[in-house]
């Protein structure tokens, strides 16, 4: 019998440190690279879901993981029908649907969530399987449990949003003890697959496979399928060791640098505060990347391991893709950067996720 008596005594505030420091960065840096653009007024959002966040953390710290656990199978229902209806109802913007407008001009992405609720069910699925060697009925299973909403993301389409889900899966897979074997039949098999949707225009877009490849030779189509790496690659050069200063990156004020308060902010950061600034940065993040693997560490239970890894390992990806997208080192895929990048639904699946993170910290206390 557990008896809850949960305390924010033992809430991870070092962590939080952190946190709030990239927000707070993220603010100025959302506010510089869209002074002189119609965005102008961006970081004011940024702030709003910032503190929505926060609260929704401290909401979900209190949550005892377990009870997301029980009830996860009907929460990916109604995740997988979201999806659906974002297909057939959803906003369609640029040529994509990824949002459902609710009343009050609110726009709900699911996509985002999913990355939570694909988290604690495959921490379920591959806890329930916990003591005995994986099948290749187990990891098939497994695999549609991600597949499924993958490919429902990217037939909205959004690739960048689809790609963070496989992490998970990873994660899953070797928290839950597959062999050396069927890793490198996977592998294959994954290589192939790349290759089959790399010959066909249904399962990627050509735009999309532009933009996988234009890393390897971004000059061959400067204006074209090049130009957002070939400008961050020069916006982040002109940085230099200290920057040119807040406000004064000829590339982001120039309006040169592609969408610098999303996908490319970090190329933003780096013009404006050198070298230097992006080491801190990246610094941070190592630090919050830590701190999390320590929790995960110290779980309670192996659920509470599983949760906590879930969420460093998409963190990781979404770092590790989105700097070496702006460095020219990765294709552009159109995933934020998580803490910095401006977007109501990212920042709410971060602080949603360390809100679980939090409470697996504070349930090791719990008898």
């Amino acid at each position: 019998m557990r008896h809850r008596i949960l305390s924010f005594r033992d809430f991870d505030w070092t962590l939080l440190g952190f946190v709030l420091v990239l927000s707070v960065i993220s603010v100025f840096e959302i506010y510089s690279a869209t002074l002189h653009t119609k965005f102008i007024g961006f970081y004011k959002q940024q702030i709003l879901w910032l503190v929505g966040g926060l609260v929704a953390m401290f909401i979900l710290s209190l949550i005892d993981y377990h009870r997301l656990l029980d009830i996860i199978y009907w929460l990916y229902g109604f995740f997988i029908l979201s999806l659906i209806g974002v297909l057939t109802v959803g906003t369609k913007v640029l040529g994509a649907r990824r949002w459902i407008k609710l009343p009050g001009g609110i726009h709900f992405q699911p996509s985002e969530w999913v990355k939570l609720v694909l988290i604690i069910v495959v921490t379920r699925y591959f806890v329930s399987l916990s003591g005995r060697k994986l099948t290749w009925i187990d990891i098939l299973k497994a695999m549609a449990m991600v597949g499924v909403p993958m490919l429902l993301v990217l037939k909205q389409p959004d690739l960048g949003t689809a790609l963070t889900y496989s992490p998970i899966l990873l994660a899953g897979l070797f928290l839950g003890g597959i062999d050396w074997k069927k890793s490198a039949i996977l592998v294959l098999c994954a290589l192939l697959l790349a290759g089959i949707a790399f010959s066909t225009n249904k399962i990627l877009k050509p735009y999309q496979k532009a933009r996988l490849t234009s890393f390897i030779n971004p000059g061959a189509d400067p204006r074209g399928s090049g130009y957002q790496i070939l400008q961050s690659k020069i916006a982040v050069g002109d940085g230099g060791v200290f920057g040119r200063g807040t406000t004064k990156g000829t590339q982001t004020q120039g309006d040169f640098l592609p969408i610098p308060y999303t996908d490319f902010i970090f190329a933003a950061f780096a013009e404006e505060h050198g070298f230097i600034g992006a080491v801190i940065v990246l610094l941070i993040y190592f630090l919050i990347l830590m701190r999390l693997i320590q929790n995960a560490q110290t779980a309670a239970d192996l659920p509470g391991t599983f949760l906590v890894m879930g969420v460093v390992a998409v963190l990781i990806f979404q770092i590790a893709v989105n700097v070496g997208m702006v460095i020219g080192l990765m294709p552009v895929t159109g995933i934020p950067l998580p803490l910095m990048s401006y977007g109501g639904s990212s920042v709410l699946f971060t602080f949603l996720a360390l809100g679980m993170v939090m409470n697996v910290r504070m349930n090791r206390f719990v008898n």
